[in-house]
């Protein structure tokens, strides 16, 4: 048996070496969670069986990775569906080729023991948020939906800042924290905090995480290939979600800590399990919920946002 196996490697050395497509993809932020399909697919040799060599490139800032898919200088980047739709207004030549996150993460945060105990409550209070647009959309339709007027609460700029801004009591609530994150470092910091989830408050259901592509110069078969490596990565996870933990969290010390393991048990049960696939009437109801509330000019048709590259990949 060890002459046989040694026999089979051997001869597995002789075999020339396959050639691997290249693709380089930039994260919407530093590695975490909601980037484990990719690492997972990565380590699992996904990637390697699909053909693939994968660069995975983290942004100094995180608004540059539209812009550099646009520009070709990444072949994909991570960005968010409500995202997408204000880079198209702005003539940014990119497309949704795959989903990672199908559902909102989004949430307006606010202490779980405030006394707002209904969205409405929030009127003549603070709320601060991270960055202007599509925040401040989101806040004025849950506002509207509750019969109130935009400046129904004083909004304050916070940044990042999310988390010490809601325990220091600087704002009432937060719009723009993460609920598998934000709500799980206030239970660190021993604070609880609780959300109102915008597709539950007069915001159309959205893609939080997608991939996006210049549709100009995307390999569409390289990107089929991409997204089916990490389909399987996501049906690995689904399976084993603990075991798939292991393997994420070993791949780098900043990645095993406490916010990051509750994060993952948030988190996982999100991943799009048909990453390719595409719900073309999704984006239709969010190009028309910007346009109503003044965001954009509305009018792009799906084709223009969204594409199913298996459906075009040769």
């Amino acid at each position: 048996m060890k002459h046989l196996l040694a026999a089979l490697a051997l001869s597995a050395l002789a075999l020339p070496a396959q050639a691997q497509d290249r693709l380089s993809i930039m994260l919407d932020w530093f590695v975490n969670p909601n980037h484990a399909p990719i690492v997972l697919a990565q380590e699992l040799g996904y990637f390697t069986d699909a053909g693939l060599e994968i660069e995975v490139i983290t942004p100094s800032d995180p608004n540059a990775p539209p812009r550099m898919a646009a520009a070709g200088r990444v072949d994909l980047a991570i960005s968010y569906q409500p995202q997408l739709h204000l880079s198209r207004h702005d003539d940014l030549p990119l497309r949704r080729v795959g989903t990672l996150i199908a559902t909102p993460l989004t949430c307006l945060a606010v202490l779980a023991d405030h006394p707002a105990q209904d969205f409405g409550d929030l009127a003549g209070g603070k709320v601060g948020f991270a960055v202007a647009g599509v925040q401040e959309v989101m806040l004025d339709a849950m506002l509207a939906h509750h019969g109130l007027a935009p400046d129904a609460v004083e909004r304050i700029n916070i940044g990042w800042s999310i988390s010490p801004a809601l325990m220091a009591g600087q704002v009432d609530g937060v719009i723009g924290a993460f609920r598998n994150f934000e709500l799980n470092q206030l239970a660190i910091e021993g604070t609880e905090g609780r959300c109102f989830f915008p597709e539950a408050e007069g915001v159309p259901a959205y893609d939080e995480l997608i991939y996006v592509a210049n549709p100009e110069t995307m390999d569409a078969e390289v990107i089929a290939r991409f997204l089916e490596a990490t389909t399987q990565a996501v049906s690995f996870i689904l399976n084993q979600p603990e075991q798939a933990w292991d393997v994420f969290s070993a791949t780098a010390s900043e990645l095993q800590s406490e916010l990051n393991r509750r994060a993952w048990a948030d988190t996982w049960p999100r991943f799009a399990t048909r990453p390719a696939a595409m719900d073309a009437g999704r984006y239709a109801r969010f190009e028309a919920f910007l346009a109503e509330r003044g965001a954009t000019p509305g009018g792009l048709p799906v084709d223009a946002l969204a594409i199913d590259v298996t459906a075009v990949a040769p």
